[in-house]
């Protein structure tokens, strides 16, 4: 939740700008709901994707406030987070909302980044596998069409806008019980084709070092996307 419409604007020109017109690196960018059409514009002509923050379980109906995956996609929206800790730890969304979730998105023909992480409280009790276990069954949901459509992103809930960082070596471990995970419930084609990105405290100057990891496909970056001089370096450190 931030930035203006003029800042969201040009932020939108600066990326665009950084990353170039003939870049192979994936860039999204997920403005607040307001924005997204100003953004859009920003955007035209450019190779970097559309994101929305979040949306609801269903098409459509009474349901004040909330924003309709096919309305974003109407919206030229082209991909959407889906359970951010920030969705589940402030305000409560539940794994069976979020099944809900990745369900319609997907029938609306928007590509899902499904956020996975652990609390520090589960981090020392040893559960990190076991949440991430729970919180990737939303997956279950996605056919065989579908794959080339999902992405996944660990954010170990502790590490997110705290100047904590995973070591990369706790990203790697994290990362490749994810990609076991999806294989169990995917097959082991889908596990080695759905890219697996680290969110949590990413900046330049860590980047580079998460991103050697063999099983960390990308970042996705909060607080260090909100200014080029931040958020370029982050861009490139990612391999093109």
């Amino acid at each position: 939740m931030h930035l203006t419409k003029r800042k969201a604007s040009a932020l939108a020109r600066d990326i665009a700008g950084h990353q170039g017109a003939s870049s192979e690196r994936k860039v999204a960018v997920f403005p607040t709901f307001v924005h997204l059409d100003h953004v859009r514009r920003n955007l035209k002509g450019s190779n970097v994707i559309l994101g929305a923050q979040n949306c609801f379980g269903q098409k459509e109906g009474a349901y004040t406030g909330e924003i309709s995956p096919y309305m974003l996609r109407d919206m030229g929206v082209e991909v959407v987070l889906i359970g951010h800790s920030e969705r589940r730890h402030v305000f409560g969304e539940d794994e069976e909302m979020l099944f809900d979730k990745v369900k319609i998105a997907l029938r609306a023909k928007l590509d899902v980044m499904l956020c996975v992480g652990e609390t520090l409280g589960e981090r020392g009790a040893g559960n990190t596998f076991k949440v991430l276990a729970r919180q990737l069954k939303n997956l279950k949901v996605v056919k065989s069409t579908q794959i080339d459509r999902i992405s996944v992103a660990y954010e170990p809930v502790w590490a997110i806008g705290t100047g904590k960082t995973a070591t990369p070596a706790m990203a790697q471990e994290a990362h490749a019980e994810c990609r076991r995970q999806i294989a169990g419930i995917l097959g082991d084609e889908a596990a080695a084709t759905i890219p697996i990105l680290y969110g949590g405290s990413v900046k330049g100057a860590n980047a580079s070092d998460l991103l050697a990891n063999p099983d960390v496909d990308g970042a996705l970056v909060g607080g260090a996307s909100l200014s080029i001089d931040d958020f370029g370096p982050i861009l490139d450190a990612a391999k093109a």
